[in-house]
């Protein structure tokens, strides 16, 4: 990974723009994992539904990591970090 060698100077815009971005992954993030839950409380209550529910339960850890990569390539962006 590559930083800046020297300092980064983010504009208020800029900065409300990241905020914004992060809110909406964290945000994004919680649903994926509320989905989770809510299919493994109802998989404990009634176990003949793991046919239907582990299409969700299999689906969110990708969404989370994609909604995770979708910021920090943002992020990565506005500072300037290079990786690899």
């Amino acid at each position: 990974m590559a930083t800046p060698k020297a300092p980064v100077t983010l504009t208020v815009e800029q900065i409300e723009n990241l905020n914004r971005k992060l809110s909406t992954m964290r945000h994004d993030v919680n649903n994926h994992l509320s989905l989770i839950v809510a299919a493994a409380e109802l998989v404990r209550f009634n176990p003949e539904m793991i046919g239907k529910l582990s299409g969700t339960l299999v689906e969110q850890p990708s969404k989370v990591s994609e909604e995770i990569a979708r910021f920090n390539a943002e992020f990565d962006k506005a500072l300037g970090i290079i990786r690899p």
